[in-house]
């Protein structure tokens, strides 16, 4: 049956508050009048498809078939067709065959029954409890244990968690996959902390290598034998005994420039010479003691070269300072460096002075080789970086691995946990899921066998029969319902056998309708489907039926109520809407409620429309006790309408000082004045015309203040006719003395 009908604000009348039907029982009334809403109550229940925002809870999630009795029902199966569906119902030939329909449909609601509490054992209606309401806690527990390490970790492995650090359930599913895959090495938090720090802060640029210095040629001077060559002139010429044996070759040297200037005159004792001492110091120093001293003079001028080269390229190494490189080491270096070519090239300068002289110029392999190292080692260290940076998305993919594979040692437990009761859980799902499937399955199959057996043994004749003996018994002789020529249909005929459709009167086009619809309740308009469970809706049965008929039309329906009570029929539920206050007091009544409250099967509602949008109020008694008391409770109620005021408080008057007599309300009028006794005469005036009966006044609804002005006299009217007692005790204020007073 139907749990709850949730109907969503700005459904037709209902206005911009969503209304809902809740907790509904087996047997629902509805009171409202014309327009108030009830019709689009009925349409939800008839289709909920065409109502999408509109929510229709079933019992156990089973959906009944809705049978609905409304203005539609009347129109699409008597105004719109000439002849009528026909009824099909079971006939009461082969009871073999009856038997085994009673057996099926048994079979058939037991297993129903089963698949609602697999159904109910997968997840309840309310969502309370369930093995899915299991895995969603699990997986709700999983969830947050996750996002807690996240919080923690987030500050130092956001690289590692991009792409899910703003979703819980991606968190967790990140977490899953890694479970499921992760292989990486298993690092500690400050190592990850260390390499995160570089690799997920910001990206970083490639570093130029530090450019190598090659002093080869610098150290390769050396060794220059020049250096130890004691060079001198040619030692068979007849001077070079003496500058041997003085030693004074270099000195010999530096004075022969002098003089070659002075005219072969000697720049040392200024003696005129002859043309053999010019020669002999010609033969003296002779081209290989010419090429000697160009080979010094050379290699001066390529160490100072090479030299100042290497210092260079140092200068330039520090200016640059890299930061993979130990500057402070290499400054030290280049200083030690720096001195030892100042002191060789001192050397070197002496060399050149004195010929004759063997040099030993310092070794510089060991600075250079320091200085190589240092240079190598920032090198080898920028080639790293450098690859680190080619292949960064690599990097950070590998340390990424690592990250998750540490998230999940410090989860292992839960996911375990996890894992294990997931597996159960999911287990027992698919055995359930299974075992619906099956059931589902074999009621299929009995429901086809059904309804063949169905086809067999079904007939229109007994709808007609039961029509026309209900028809007959309540005096409607001039027309019978008959079968029609195509055999599955039904007419409506005269006693000579014309045609009485078109020429019934509303109150017999209302009770043959009903009648219709009361025993389709009992078949179906095909030959199967008569044994299905169905939940029924009769909105405003009533409508154009004189009280002896609406008499009928409420004993049949108060006869459902006993086999829906019962459990006996294929009515499950019934909904009840009227704005007939006699129908309602008569449908209604029920000698075991015990003080006007409702039984535990059934409920109370109003449908009540005020500001022209509709709202559901639902009582724990029935709402409407007498029309008198009805008429009394609109006056009662802080919102009541403006639309219908003025006909209320004439209804009532009418009502009591008819029954009491002997009050004449025209002369009572004569003590107002001005404007009171105006609106005096305008409720007495009419109470005997006849238009109390109409829901819509004559005049223009007042607005707020003029219906405080009718009330105002409303309540005088009872005070100078002497009944202010009974207006108390109507409107509820009245003490304990008073009630007993005025009863």
């Amino acid at each position: 049956m139907i749990e709850s009908l949730s109907i969503a604000a700005g459904t037709a009348s209902f206005g911009p508050e969503a209304q809902a039907l809740d907790d509904l029982s087996k047997i629902n009334y509805l009171f409202g009048s014309n327009g108030a809403g009830k019709t689009t109550l009925s349409r939800i229940i008839a289709d909920e498809t065409a109502f999408t925002s509109c929510k229709v809870r079933w019992k156990n999630g089973t959906r009944l078939e809705s049978l609905v009795y409304n203005a539609d029902f009347v129109e699409r199966n008597f105004r719109q067709v000439q002849e009528l569906k026909g009824v099909f119902t079971l006939g009461e030939q082969q009871q073999e065959t009856l038997d085994r329909i009673a057996a099926l449909k048994k079979e058939i609601d037991e297993l129903t029954a089963d698949i609602e509490k697999l159904n109910n054992a997968l997840q309840t209606q309310d969502g309370s409890s369930g093995k899915n309401i299991e895995l969603s806690l699990l997986e709700l527990h999983l969830t947050k244990k996750c996002w807690e390490q996240k919080l923690k970790y987030d500050a130092k492995f956001q690289g590692a968690f991009k792409g899910v650090r703003d979703s819980k359930d991606k968190y967790k599913e990140r977490v899953l996959y890694e479970y499921g895959s992760n292989q990486a090495q298993l690092l500690p938090q400050a190592e990850l902390e260390k390499k995160a720090e570089s690799i997920f802060g910001k990206a970083p640029a490639k570093e130029p290598l530090v450019p190598t210095v090659n002093a080869d040629r610098l150290i390769a001077h050396e060794s220059k034998p020049i250096l130890k060559k004691v060079v001198i002139g040619k030692e068979d010429v007849d001077i070079a005994a003496m500058i041997k044996r003085l030693g004074n070759s270099d000195w010999v040297r530096a004075g022969r420039a002098f003089y070659d200037e002075n005219e072969k005159i000697c720049p040392f004792c200024q003696q005129k010479t002859d043309d053999a001492f010019a020669n002999s110091l010609n033969e003296y120093f002779d081209e290989t003691f010419s090429k000697d001293i160009q080979e010094i003079d050379d290699l001066v001028a390529n160490y100072a070269s090479d030299a100042d080269r290497i210092q260079k390229q140092l200068e330039d190494i520090i200016a640059n300072s890299s930061r993979f490189l130990d500057i402070d080491k290499l400054k030290a270096e280049k200083n030690l460096l720096d001195a030892r070519i100042g002191i060789n090239k001192q050397r070197l300068s002496e060399k050149r002075k004195t010929a004759s002289q063997i040099v030993d110029l310092e070794s510089l392999g060991n600075v250079i080789d320091e200085i190589k190292r240092l240079i190598d080692a920032a090198n080898s260290k920028i080639s790293a970086h450098n690859r680190m940076v080619e292949n960064l998305d690599a990097e950070r993919k590998t340390l990424t691995s690592q990250v998750w594979r540490f998230i999940l040692e410090e989860l292992k437990f839960d996911l375990d946990d996890y894992r294990k009761r997931k597996e159960g859980l999911e287990k027992a799902i698919n055995s359930i899921r299974e075992k619906i499937k099956n059931a589902d399955e074999r009621r299929r199959e009995k429901r086809a066998e059904l309804r063949e057996l169905e086809k067999r043994t079904t007939s229109i004749q007994p709808t007609i029969d039961a029509i026309n003996t209900i028809l007959s018994s309540f005096g409607f002789q001039s027309f019978r319902m008959a079968k029609s020529q195509s055999g599955n249909y039904y007419k409506l005929i005269r006693q000579d056998g014309s045609d009485a459709k078109t020429t019934l009167s509303e109150g017999e086009k209302t009770f043959i309708t009903f009648l219709y619809f009361y025993h389709l309740l009992k078949g179906s308009t095909s030959e199967s489907g008569m044994t299905v469970d169905r939940v029924v809706v009769f909105d405003d049965p009533v409508s154009s039926l004189d009280s002896e008929v609406l008499f009928i039309v409420s004993s049949l329906i108060k006869g459902l109520f006993d086999e829906v009570r019962s459990g006996t029929g294929r009515i499950k539920q019934i909904f009840v809407m009227t704005h007939n206050v006699y129908f309602h007091k008569e449908i209604t009544y029920n000698h075991k409620r015990c003080k006007n409250k409702k039984l535990e099967d059934e409920t109370f509602w109003v449908v009540r429309k005020k500001d022209s949008h509709s709202r559901l109020e639902k009582h724990d008694t029935n709402p409407i006790s007498t029309s008198y008391d009805l008429l009394w409770s609109e006056v009662r109620r802080n919102d009541r309408s403006t639309m219908t005021i003025q006909n209320t408080l004439r209804r009532i008057l009418e009502n009591y000082f008819k029954i009491l007599g002997g009050i004449d309300l025209h002369a009572l009028c004569e003590k107002f004045d001005g404007q009171e006794r105006i609106i005096c005469k305008s409720l007495v005036s009419w109470i005997n015309d006849g238009s109390h009966f109409a829901h819509d006044d004559l005049y223009v609804a007042p607005d707020g203040a003029e219906v405080e002005a009718y009330l105002k006299v409303f309540e005088e009217i009872f005070k100078r006719s002497g009944h202010y007692a009974h207006y108390k005790m109507m409107m509820g204020i009245m003490n304990e003395q008073e009630a007993d007073e005025a009863a």
